[in-house]
């Protein structure tokens, strides 16, 4: 049964300003919002129906139709390119360390790297931006922008690449760009409240949330700040934080309160939004947690604990809802929607009919392949290349399904997995265990 909660309004204009001492106040630039006025005409989407733990089994002549695949040769954004969704990628599928560096870092390394088309970036919780060459098989550069005060606090950086210019935010409150090329700090600024979100770039823009679920968008030439949204803000923190992505001229925010909006990139307009918070009771046990969101051409992909929706990219409308929780980021192919629940099953889903293509016990399909017991199993991510699903298990494991959703190869592989891989054409890239660059081919 859904229940309809009406709640709360929100008063949003052009040209914002903030201040760290007085918060939000009157100018000819600002936005004077009252906290009892900011937010009306919410929908809480909420329902009763049970997890969804079903087996299903695909038909004989399933041949699920995919993306084309493409070929890639960069990784600019933390989650592979501005929509979040990741591509059918071409991959050789031999499993050969071609090249392992020297370890790039002594200290632990974020579990996101880039690629920008010649060197690996990635940064390390001492604030460090390393930066490796893969042709020179060296480390060209490496930036700490930190002082000494800062030392022996643990720095989280969320980094984006554009043209030799790398932006970064932090923990701490800081975001800046850095040309690594020419080794020069373009431009820095202190919000003095941490960043808390991914980064996106639109055009001249920079977009990043806070942890107080304002969403800033700055100038990406001198870091000027060309507007700020407020939005409902959570006293208690969980493990998500704010999600953004692009698609067209829409930039989509979901914050952690469960609120996605769709805004106009171009005037920074509200064009709708919808809550997916089931309660509004704030104790740790009814935080709201959500898997980084999805754009695919005309729909949006918001996969919640414990409810996966498909919206249309337009209006906000909800064109399919199940119970079920991803434990990873989903992937969007054709009209395919494959996601990882925390029961380890991998499902399928239609997104045109909303049919369940199959639903199968990842664990079980393991033991059956191999002709041994079932044992549990821990996924580190999901990823589709050479037509086919690629499961990553934490313990560096590799599972292939094809289009028949039928297992075609189980392997480990020949390094430890520390980073998320990614793909560079039809490589495999990850920092190992040990902070090593491995290229697997």
């Amino acid at each position: 049964m859904k229940k309809i909660i009406i709640f709360i309004s929100i008063i949003l204009f052009s040209h914002c300003s903030f201040d760290n001492k007085s918060g939000i106040w009157n100018n000819s630039n600002t936005v004077n919002l009252k906290k009892t006025d900011r937010f009306k005409d919410f929908e809480t989407l909420y329902t009763k129906e049970k997890t969804f733990n079903k087996i299903i089994s695909p038909n004989k002549n399933l041949n699920l139709k995919l993306d084309s695949i493409k070929k890639s040769n960069k990784w600019s954004d933390e989650f592979y390119q501005e929509s979040n969704n990741s591509n059918n990628f071409g991959y050789e599928n031999l499993n050969e360390i071609i090249f392992k560096s020297k370890k790039i870092s002594r200290y632990n390394i974020k579990d996101k790297i880039l690629f920008d088309s010649e060197n690996i970036i990635a940064s390390d919780d001492r604030g460090n931006i390393i930066v490796y060459s893969v042709d020179k098989k060296e480390i060209i550069y490496k930036y700490n922008f930190y002082q000494k005060k800062f030392k022996k606090i643990p720095k989280n950086l969320n980094i984006i690449v554009e043209e030799n210019v790398l932006y970064a935010s932090d923990n701490l409150g800081y975001l800046y760009a850095l040309n690594y090329k020419n080794k020069k700090l373009l431009w820095a600024k202190n919000l003095k409240i941490p960043f808390r979100s991914n980064i996106k770039i639109f055009e001249e823009k920079i977009i990043v949330a806070d942890q107080n679920n304002i969403l800033y968008i700055f100038n990406k030439f001198d870091g000027s700040q060309l507007k700020f949204i407020p939005t409902e803000e959570t006293t208690i923190k969980s493990g998500f934080v704010n999600s953004l992505a692009l698609g067209r001229d829409v930039l989509l925010y979901l914050n952690t309160f469960g609120s996605l909006y769709s805004i106009n990139i171009q005037n920074s307009q509200i064009n709708w939004f919808s809550n997916f918070k089931l309660s509004l009771d704030l104790n740790p046990t009814n935080l709201f947690f959500s898997n980084p969101i999805i754009i695919s051409k005309d729909k949006v992909i918001v996969s919640t604990d414990p409810y996966i929706y498909l919206l249309n990219l337009n209006n906000g409308s909800i064109i399919l809802k199940s119970p079920i929780t991803s434990i990873v980021k989903p992937v969007l192919s054709g009209n395919n929607l494959f996601i990882i629940t925390k029961d380890n099953l991998l499902v399928c889903i239609n997104i045109d009919t909303g049919k369940i293509n199959f639903s199968l016990n990842i664990a079980k399909e393991i033991a059956n392949f191999l002709d041994t017991k079932t044992k549990s199993v821990s996924i580190k991510s999901l990823s589709i290349a050479n037509n086919n699903l690629l499961i990553f298990l934490n313990n560096s494991y590799l599972i292939a399904f094809n289009k028949n959703a039928k297992i075609e190869k189980i392997e480990k592989l020949k390094s430890k997995l520390g980073t998320f891989p990614i793909f560079i054409d039809k490589s495999i890239l990850f920092l190992n265990k040990n902070n090593k660059l491995i290229v697997l081919n």
